[in-house]
């Protein structure tokens, strides 16, 4: 009973490696009712921050490169700032994407990200990394599809990589056909097939996630892709200590 209530109070991590994903169900619609309505407790995630900070100031110090946080859909950018103030805490140059609340239009946010990112890592002289929450992941990772030479890495959670709307509370709510979404999955894997995503990538996902079906979260794709499993809603996962301390960690490794 210790290490649950160690957990519980964030003290302990609820983080786990998933190795063999293979064997993990792919997704069969948006996330369950429960889970949806699971995301009213979202702010209890921040209460674990709390009980965490011995560990969380305990992660490893960062080497000062650029670190670029992208939010999620309808997010505004404010979101990611208590994450990039811990990893300014550790040495980061963390830094908001710099376009404001995310507006849901992937196309011309890769364009533009892209092109800042492009000037930004021209000044700092050396490779950024890249975290995004939700739809703010898949703008990173199709980032660093597009300049693999500019990103060292990317980290993302709760960012569907299979399926668009279809798999998601918000594709419910407006009644999303799937014709769309199943044009833009081929799409998806016609780009993993010709231009695979060759920096190294994290993903988390979590089951309690009632926002993004977790199983359209894994990526059967990319090679040598990284899960992590959090226990986390999708709203809490910005201030859940799971996280930070994940990103963190990977942030910490060397790059490609």
């Amino acid at each position: 009973m210790r290490t649950p209530l160690l957990a519980l109070t964030g003290l302990r991590s609820r983080a786990r490696a998933a190795d063999d994903v293979d064997a993990l169900a792919a997704p069969a619609g948006p996330p369950p009712t429960w889970a949806t309505l699971g995301e009213l407790a979202s702010p209890l995630a921040a209460a674990r921050l709390v009980g965490a900070l011995p560990r969380l100031a305990a992660a490893p110090r960062g080497d000062g490169h650029l670190v670029v946080d992208i939010p999620g859909w309808r997010a505004p950018e404010l979101s990611g700032a208590p994450l990039r103030r811990y990893l300014r805490l550790l040495g980061y140059d963390a830094s908001g994407w710099g376009f404001g609340t995310n507006t849901g239009d992937p196309r011309r946010d890769v364009e533009r990200l892209s092109a800042r990112l492009l000037d930004l890592v021209d000044e700092a002289g050396r490779p950024a990394s890249l975290v995004g929450w939700s739809l703010g992941g898949v703008i990173a990772r199709e980032v660093a599809r597009r300049h693999p030479e500019a990103v060292r890495r990317v980290v993302t959670y709760g960012t569907p990589v299979a399926g668009g709307a279809a798999y998601t509370s918000i594709g419910r709510a407006y009644g999303r056909s799937g014709g769309v979404d199943a044009a833009s999955e081929t799409v998806a894997r016609r780009l993993d097939a010709r231009s695979p995503i060759s920096v190294p990538l994290t993903v988390m996902f979590s089951r309690r996630d009632g926002i993004v079906a977790w199983q359209a979260c894994i990526d059967h794709r990319t090679s040598g892709a990284e899960h992590v499993e959090v226990s986390s809603t999708h709203i809490g996962m910005g201030v859940d200590p799971d996280v930070w301390s994940v990103v963190a960690d990977r942030l910490a490794r060397p790059g490609t």
